[in-house]
């Protein structure tokens, strides 16, 4: 188990290589003037990694700014939230690497999905993390500024 998920995060790493391709005049790039900006987007990223890493007992000191929130100009500063992405998935490697299988196979409390699995947890902050690359690679290519 865990050598597929190290896979998994290599692939993560592969499949979202377009955030990279964000620099700091995008911060404010949207699909429309209603939609979130690229920065908004990309700093929700990097706290949620890191947030939901608190369920698997990973300590934090990031703070929500965007879970529940609208789009309010947070995420101006591109590099800040990419290290958070960062941190975040280094957390999540360093514990995959550190913890037995049963751990994952352990049952946890979220106020999102109710009783689930470590593993299943995992799987959702992948899929979240694809989800929002997907979003900004979709604001790259046809999106533009909006003050």
């Amino acid at each position: 188990m865990k050598e597929a998920m190290l896979e998994m995060l290599v692939q993560m790493e592969l499949t979202s290589s377009n955030l990279q391709e964000v620099q700091n005049e995008h911060w404010n790039w949207k699909l429309n003037k209603d939609s979130n900006s690229i920065g908004f987007i990309l700093l929700h990223m990097g706290e949620i990694v890191n947030l939901f890493g608190t369920f698997f007992e990973i300590p934090t000191d990031v703070q929500n700014t965007t879970l529940g929130f609208g789009d309010n100009g947070q995420g101006k500063d591109i590099q800040a939230s990419q290290a958070l992405i960062k941190k975040g998935f280094s957390n999540l490697k360093k514990l995959i690497e550190s913890s037995e299988e049963e751990f994952w196979k352990g049952i946890i409390h979220t106020p999102f999905f109710g009783e689930v699995s470590r593993f299943r947890l995992f799987s959702h902050i992948l899929f979240h993390h694809f989800h929002h690359s997907g979003q900004i690679s979709a604001i790259l290519k046809k999106g533009r500024k909006f003050d």
